[in-house]
């Protein structure tokens, strides 16, 4: 027992372990010495999973692992095991799909308590401390448990070994004969628009979780068919979600989602991924139609990623809390003598009208979350008022940060800061993003292996998953393609490298694990191919070698291509089957379809009208790189024509003769596959 019998969540790398490093509760971090302490003492593992930003991990912890009782209660009859689901995902989807099983749902904080095997016997979410509507309290589960394990322990070993067993059957895709194609891809899209939700935007009913892969999927099918139909529903959720609740609309930033169907009220919490995968949609939305609702959403949200999610060392944190001072939303809402405090009296009242601010409220005890359902009718009084609240906003208490650097975050940052400042023309985007690749090269990847996370700059000791190298090596794709040096490309390609050799189902082609083959074993190896609030890592995978198919030297690119094919084949099923939770996989189809589109511009220096041409019109998942004849393996036996700039467009490995004339390059790029 000796060093163990004290909280040791104090050295943790993560925010969320830290916040816990005052609790009277033994907490351990995730290890083989922790599972076999409690072998040793012959008790169970209590294993609590949560993450920074989470409203209900913050309250049961208030309400259990802060008090001394409690704590006494798990420190004599439990080795407690705290997590941060962002920073092992891997042990956060096993004992979720545990709980799933055993309770039929999921959520955070999760409580698991297992054998010390890690094996688990007994799941649920949160506890209160006193019994609740048939719910049992914390401290009633707590002894249940520990008469069970001390009286029935063959009934635990039964529930174990069948929650077990369930769990190593895996997730391996069945075999169908579907091929990929605009056939398959017309019915995903037709099953998807079937559950949209016209009257509100989105899809489904509440609460509602920003769409962010699937509507990008679906402007990609809308540029392949030029089908109305599939934009409309793009724009309509688009502008559900920026006016409604579930955006910030004095700093930018969306909140994790929204607790009703019409985008009112959030849950708080802003999340780096969701930006970062809303950013890009609104940018590909405003570069595709000249949106200049879809464009002020995507340089607000950029803003918002670099102020308010910037670290010191140039990469992006995780999160901010959903509470501020232990309330949920506390710094965001307001009520109209609120506004008119601010504003005066004038102003305040025009205020309230504009952002639907009332009386009774649109949240709790008559506060309203801030939306704008129409455009002003004043900019300049707009801005003005906009600005003041902003100033008066910014007095109040803040929620929380969680500084932690997860490598797949800032790799989705990565991709969709420079694509916003292509979109946008704002090359201060593209210089944010060139800080924070090379901060998590430098800090997170050694000899193309890469770490989870990162504090302060201090690297974690958790590997990465197949996410972390898939989002990192997109995002190094889109640099090289925005900037034209083949420096980001090796880097990419290295990572990919090392996630073909680590991380592939050699059983089944075509499908991969979520774990390396030299990550720490666990109960089960995860592989979940199925797209939810962030892409499954094999679909974002699937992106990164499609796009490094044609951006590379011809063996590499024959390699990355096989393995492309192969795993957008196989997940054909998905598309077939479950559409909604195929958002990413249904984007890298549709770039597939399309050929992906190569754009070369060969001229001595950038690319002039044709590079802008280019990065205007392709369609997503396209790639364009602009340079030096053999300046990059796309640029590579091309030329320029009798010295003036040519673009080369091809299709797959089809291509058209090189144009210098921009207007003959907008022909060629409006031509639709097959056209």
């Amino acid at each position: 027992m000796s060093g163990r019998d004290h909280n040791t969540l104090g050295t943790a790398t993560s925010p969320y372990l830290r916040q816990h490093a005052d609790n009277p509760v033994h907490w351990q971090q995730w290890s083989p010495e922790a599972l076999s302490w409690a072998r040793e003492r012959d008790v169970p593992v209590l294993l609590s999973i949560g993450y920074a930003a989470c409203h209900w991990c913050h309250v049961m912890a208030h309400e259990s692992f802060e008090d001394p009782a409690t704590a006494q209660v798990m420190n004599e009859n439990f080795v407690c095991i705290k997590v941060d689901r962002e920073e092992r995902p891997d042990l956060d989807a096993i004992y979720m799909n545990a709980t799933v099983a055993m309770t039929g749902q999921g959520g955070w904080p999760m409580t698991c308590f297992l054998t010390p095997d890690g094996e688990p016997f007994y799941c649920g979410t949160y506890y209160p401390k006193m019994p609740h509507g048939g719910m049992p309290s914390f401290g009633q589960l707590l002894e249940a448990i520990t008469q069970t394990w001390l009286n029935r322990r063959d009934e635990v070993g039964q529930a174990a070994a069948s929650v077990t067993a369930e769990l190593r059957r895996g997730s391996q895709l069945p075999t169908v004969a579907i091929e990929v194609g605009p056939a398959l891809l017309d019915h995903a899209i037709n099953a998807v628009l079937r559950d949209e939700d016209r009257d509100h935007g989105g899809f489904g009913t509440a609460p509602k979780f920003p769409p962010s892969a699937l509507l990008e999927g679906l402007l990609r099918g809308y540029e392949r068919t030029g089908d109305v139909r599939v934009l409309e529903t793009v724009t309509r959720t688009a502008a559900a979600m920026g006016r409604g609740g579930i955006y910030d609309q004095l700093r930018g930033g969306f909140a994790r989602y929204s607790v009703d169907a019409g985008w009112v009220v959030p849950h708080f919490e802003k999340m780096l991924y969701d930006n970062a995968l809303l950013l890009r949609c609104y940018a590909h939305l405003a570069r595709r139609t000249g949106s200049a609702f879809a464009r002020r959403i995507a340089e607000e949200t950029a803003g918002f990623i670099l102020a308010d999610l910037g670290t010191a060392e140039g990469g992006f944190a995780s999160a901010l809390d959903a509470d501020t001072d232990g309330v949920e939303g506390k710094t965001y809402v307001w009520t109209p003598a609120q506004l008119a405090d601010v504003l005066g009296a004038a102003d305040g009242a025009w205020a309230a009208s504009l952002f639907g601010v009332t009386e009774g409220g649109t949240f709790e005890h008559g506060t309203s979350v801030l939306q704008l359902r129409r455009d002003p009718d004043d900019g300049e009084r707009y801005s003005s008022v906009r600005a003041r609240l902003r100033a008066a906003r910014d007095q109040r208490s803040q929620p929380h940060r969680d500084d932690k650097v997860v490598t797949a975050w800032n790799g989705m940052a990565i991709a969709a800061l420079t694509e916003a400042g292509i979109a946008c023309g704002n090359s201060a985007f593209i210089d944010a993003a060139i800080r924070c690749a090379r901060f998590v090269l430098a800090a997170h990847v050694e000899q193309s292996r890469v770490r989870r996370s990162s504090l302060g700059g201090v690297v974690g000791a958790a590997a990465g998953i197949l996410e972390d190298y898939a989002w990192l090596a997109t995002g190094l794709l889109a640099l090289h393609q925005a900037t034209g040096e083949t420096a980001w490309l090796t880097q990419a390609q290295g990572l990919l490298d090392a996630a073909v050799q680590h991380f592939i189902d050699v059983e089944n082609p075509g499908e991969w694990f979520d774990t390396a083959d030299d990550a720490e074993a666990l109960l089960t190896r995860p592989k979940d191919p199925i797209d939810g609030a962030t892409p499954a890592g094999a679909s974002a995978l699937a992106e990164a070698l499609l796009t490094a198919s044609v951006l590379s030297e011809p063996e590499a690119a024959a390699r990355y291509g096989e393995h492309a094919r192969g795993t957008i084949d196989r997940a054909a099923v998905i598309l077939a089957r479950a559409p909604r939770s195929a958002g990413q996989w249904l984007s890298v189809a549709e770039a597939a379809t399309h050929g992906p589109i190569q754009v070369a511009v060969v001229a001595e220096s950038g690319g002039g009208e044709l590079s802008d041409v280019a990065r205007e019109l392709v369609p997503g998942g396209a790639v364009v790189v602009a340079g030096p004849a053999d300046g990059a393996p796309l640029l590579a036996d091309r030329s320029t024509c009798d010295g003036a700039a040519a673009a080369y467009v091809c299709r797959g490995f089809v291509c058209d003769r090189p144009v210098s004339d921009p207007d003959v390059l907008r022909d060629l790029l409006a031509r639709r596959p097959g056209g």
